[in-house]
């Protein structure tokens, strides 16, 4: 394996220093570092730039197997390697379900055959995200693929019974449930977040207690069992200040927000674009300002993606008939620029703490979400934070291409990515 040395890059955005791969793992880090000192290391010239430790998703859908058409984990690891990640979560919602040690054990070796970065499987928690039976929780745990993560993501676990079960089964490895907060009762028939526009469009309301009343009842449920439940893509204020009760209490919640709702607004449903369909829906402004200000006081743990990929023909169809869902793990960063950082809410090591050492350390994704210092794996990821750029999906490399932010200008481009020191992005290029 070839020697790296990354000259005056910023580490997690502070002073320039030169930073050493080699074998694998971070040698050296330092100043004054140089190829004629570091002998036949090649040279990544990185004034100006930020260098993070590699970005971990825990929650992406890669499709495979039986959605090759939306996405696959060739596909979606290169989008991922494209975004700064060395690491993804692979959601359960495949065909078939991810509710066996063998289902899992497949995309894990998927992920070692194919994978541009590491794919961990989260387990179902119940059998075909049915709701009605716990799946193999155990044997997934057990089976190669090591699963710590378990989630009907996609469906909620709107069975209290059953939810309790599960977290009552993964605390005797420490593992985490991971809840997709929706009642299902409260959205039936809802195409968009209940409230003004809703009411204006004569669309469905989806309204924000359906997701807060099942975040109250599973904090509730993980105080009582003394276990760790995680919400995936929290989304509205409400659910914001339940979380942030639950853990002065002392529970062992952690919860994440999506690039997404970080930005966007349900004011963009009145073009009726299906882009901007997705589940959780598009909330107000106020919603989005509570979740900045929550990510930024660590009320909410991490950002995740949910990358959702669909195929054309899925998106491209009237509002009611479109599928729910947008791609992100190649823009997550950029929206993360512009919301977070370029607003002063959080620097770059905040940064890194949301979007690599939080979710490495919920996941339990070792080797990842780990300082960028001497003897430590060299899953890294230069980013320019001084680039503005329209988004053009055409240059994506995922399979599908539905984003919201085709043709906005956002901040930041991932320049490279380096996985156990292996680079698997230079210069923007896929390698």
């Amino acid at each position: 394996m070839s020697k790296t040395l990354i000259r005056g890059a910023k580490v997690l955005g502070g002073d320039p220093q030169d930073v050493l791969i080699d074998g694998g793992t971070v040698a050296a880090v330092g100043t004054g570092l140089s190829a004629e000192t570091v002998e036949g290391a090649e040279v990544v010239e990185a004034a100006g730039k930020v260098l993070l430790p590699g970005l971990v998703d825990l929650h992406t859908h890669l499709r495979e197997p039986g959605r090759e058409d939306s996405e696959t984990v060739l596909t979606g690891t290169r989008a991922a390697a494209s975004g700064g990640y060395t690491a993804v979560f692979a959601m359960a919602n495949t065909f078939p379900v991810a509710d066996t040690a063998g289902v899992v054990e497949q995309v894990w070796r998927l992920g070692k055959e194919h994978g541009y970065c590491d794919v961990r499987p989260i387990g179902a928690v119940t059998v075909g995200l049915e709701g009605g039976t716990l799946a193999e929780l155990g044997a997934m745990h057990e089976s190669a693929a090591g699963v710590t993560v378990f989630s009907d993501d996609g469906k909620c676990v709107h069975d209290a019974v059953i939810m309790r079960r599960a977290l009552e089964y993964v605390k005797a490895f420490d593992g985490v449930v991971a809840q997709h907060a929706q009642e299902p009762r409260l959205t039936e028939g809802a195409q968009m977040n209940e409230g003004v526009v809703s009411a204006e469009l004569g669309l469905g309301g989806w309204p924000a207690v359906a997701e807060e009343a099942i975040i109250a009842r599973d904090v509730l449920l993980a105080e009582h069992v003394g276990s760790r439940v995680h919400i995936c893509h929290l989304s509205t204020a409400g659910s914001v200040e339940i979380v942030r009760w639950a853990k002065a209490r002392g529970i062992r919640v952690t919860a994440e927000v999506t690039p997404h709702h970080l930005l966007l607004t349900d004011e963009l449903v009145r073009t009726y674009n299906p882009v901007y369909k997705v589940n959780p829906p598009l909330r107000t402004e106020r919603d989005v300002l509570a979740l900045r200000e929550a990510l930024a006081d660590g009320t909410i743990d991490i950002v995740a993606t949910d990358h959702a990929p669909h195929p054309h023909e899925d998106k491209d169809c009237e509002w009611a008939a479109a599928a729910m869902g947008m791609v992100g793990l190649e823009t997550a960063l950029s929206v993360v620029q512009e919301t977070m950082v370029d607003t002063g809410l959080l620097d770059w090591a905040g940064v890194a703490d949301r979007m690599s050492f939080a979710p490495a350390r919920i996941g339990r994704a070792e080797g990842h979400g780990r300082p960028v210092s001497v003897g430590e794996p060299a899953n890294l990821t230069l980013v320019d934070t001084a680039y503005r750029g329209s988004v053009d999906p055409a240059s994506f490399a995922s399979r599908s291409r539905n984003t919201p932010y085709e043709g906005r200008e956002l901040p930041g481009r991932v320049t490279h990515t380096w996985l156990r020191g292996t680079a698997t992005l230079v210069d923007g290029k896929l390698t």
